[in-house]
């Protein structure tokens, strides 16, 4: 379904999935039109009661008006909660037709964006919320507050002077309220987005800080945040408490005020006594869309906003490029002159970076730590894009590759295990398991090419057992083993291994080594950070990286004699890329 709903929309995602609820819209305008007209039956009935029932005394008249009060008020109970359901079926349409665009954007964010992926979600969450809720009625039932008004006209022009000059103070409140609330308002969305992400951020890291003694600085830390929340919401809430009771206070004393002229009216013969009660009630009537645009205007302006991001966002989304369809790759690594920064900083996290792997080759990445080689491994695993350079896969950029079709080929496993909830086999099979037998054999296959395969059998439902964020639920070591199947999940030709036997035992790292010898048997290409001497003694070649440089590349034994003090001394990195001799 989201798939038929990306291939629908094109152009102004946000636009054209309103347009496609139109056919919802037009039903609730259809409603409120109707629920509108039958506004006006109590006052008709207070209309009749007075002026008929009254001076007739007829009871039989009473009853049948009665009646038919009943009836209206009934189908007007009916309407309003069809119109309700309506809205809530165009929200669930609307959040089809845009979720798949806003978690692509969300997902595809990197470095310093990358931590507005939640707040992006909520941000669409926020639109839905105004398409469908008080803001969408308050606009919806705004027009008919001429009509109400154009029948106090009817009633007296007096009346009909009254209740527009009523209605024209009442929306210059609202407008005041709007100039004046919306600093504040701003203040509010930005305090609230800062105090989530620092609490999304601290229970990431609990385990850590309940063991390191942290709990109360970082209760400390959250107390301050949400202090500066509640105070801008203070701030706001104060703005918008003088308007709306500013609002409340001209409503009820222009209701009155339409009374108490109708009852002068009336005394002057100009009107009937069943008029009087008619004009306060639509008096009324015509006030309530303007008081409720007034209570519905944060929600409005907080989805204005949303509209806003949410539209910057999915227009850059929408002028991605569109990728051609690429044959399976053989597994030749070009990196070419590739150069990161950490995010929002113009400080290199790694400069330069070039070589070469050949299908088939097992290349360690070896330094000191910070020395750039996780990073170099993002890079290559296409985690992250360089901001020089170019990784080339069998010649083609990683770029020109369609994400998900690459993702296919690469078997990625950085420093921070990184399992996500749910089952180990979805886990392992990457959240891709059509429920069909070769899924299943896929999964065991690449959990018995690592030695998971008895580890996860004995964990209480298998394969099936359901794990938390970064693998809660599993020890250290399990979590790896799981994370080493899902990079060896379908052999890929790409392998990035960020120190794959961290946390593995000496059975784990047999196993791993012996993975690494089955995926050069296929030709797979596979970088590999190595700080033991097993894993080192399985690779073809090394590479060194320092100060987010690469320092040397060469055959293993020869970069080994030259880390060891001995000659001769390596082949190294030309700015080409190619290795060439020094003597």
């Amino acid at each position: 379904m989201a798939n038929t709903s990306e291939e629908r929309l094109d152009g102004n995602v946000l636009r054209d999935a309103l347009a496609a609820c139109r056919r919802h819209f037009a039903y609730v305008v259809l409603f409120s039109l109707a629920l509108n007209v039958l506004y006006l039956a109590p006052s008709l009935f207070m209309l009749q009661v007075y002026d008929r029932v009254l001076t007739s005394g007829d009871v039989l008249t009473l009853v049948y008006l009665l009646l038919v009060l009943v009836i209206s008020l009934g189908t007007l109970a009916f309407l309003d909660a069809t119109r309700m359901r309506l809205l809530a079926a165009m929200a669930k349409r609307f959040d089809r037709l845009v979720a798949p665009h806003v978690l692509n954007a969300a997902l595809r964010r990197e470095g310093s964006a990358a931590a507005g992926q939640v707040q992006l979600v909520r941000e669409l969450d926020t639109l839905r919320a105004a398409v469908s809720g008080p803001p969408a009625l308050a606009a919806i039932d705004a027009p008919w507050t001429p009509v109400y008004i154009g029948v106090c006209f009817i009633i007296h022009p007096w009346l009909g002077v009254l209740t527009l000059g009523g209605g024209v103070l009442l929306l210059l409140i609202a407008y005041i309220n709007q100039r004046a609330s919306a600093r504040a308002l701003k203040a509010n969305l930005q305090a609230s987005s800062a105090m989530y992400a620092l609490q999304q951020a601290d229970a990431a890291q609990m385990e850590t800080a309940r063991a390191m003694g942290m709990r109360k600085a970082l209760v400390s830390r959250q107390l301050r945040a949400r202090e500066q929340m509640s105070q801008s919401m203070r701030d706001q809430a104060r703005s918008g408490a003088a308007y709306a009771s500013s609002t409340k206070f001209f409503r009820l004393l222009l209701q009155s005020s339409a009374l108490g002229l109708g009852v002068l009216l009336a005394l002057e013969q100009q009107i009937s006594a069943g008029a009087i009660i008619a004009a306060s009630i639509l008096a009324t009537r015509a006030f309530s869309p303007i008081e409720l645009i007034v209570g519905a205007w944060p929600q409005f302006e907080q989805g204005r906003q949303a509209y806003a991001v949410l539209k910057a966002v999915l227009q850059t989304e929408h002028g991605a490029r569109i990728h051609t369809s690429l044959p399976a790759p053989k597994g030749a690594l070009s990196v070419e002159g590739v150069s990161v920064r950490a995010p929002g900083s113009d400080r290199a996290l790694l400069f330069n970076a070039a070589f070469r792997a050949a299908p088939g080759e097992i290349i360690g990445v070896v330094g000191p730590s910070g020395a750039g080689k996780s990073t170099l491994l993002r890079a290559i695993a296409g985690a992250i894009a360089p901001d020089q350079g170019v990784v080339r896969l069998d010649g083609a950029k990683l770029s020109d590759w369609d994400p998900d079709q690459l993702g296919r080929y690469v078997g990625y496993l950085p420093q921070d295990i990184g399992l996500l909830p749910g089952a180990v086999a979805d886990n392992i099979a990457r959240f891709s398991r059509n429920g069909d037998d070769r899924s299943d054999a896929d999964i065991v296959a690449a959990a018995q090419a690592v030695g998971a395969h008895e580890m996860i059998l004995s964990l209480s439902k298998g394969y099936d057992t359901v794990v938390g964020a970064g693998g809660r639920g599993l020890s250290v070591g399990q979590a790896q083993r799981v994370a080493l199947a899902r990079a060896f999940y379908r052999n890929p030709m790409l392998l990035a291994l960020d120190e794959p036997n961290a946390h593995l035992d000496v059975d784990g790292e047999r196993a791993l080594v012996s993975a690494l010898d089955a995926a050069r048997q296929r030709g797979a290409t596979a970088l590999v950070v190595a700080h033991s001497a097993t894993l080192v003694a399985v690779v073809d070649k090394l590479l060194v990286v320092r100060d987010g440089r690469i320092e040397a590349f060469g055959p293993r034994d020869q970069i080994a004699a030259r880390l060891s003090g001995a000659q001769p001394r390596p082949a190294v990195v030309a700015s080409s890329g190619e290795t060439v001799g020094r003597s």
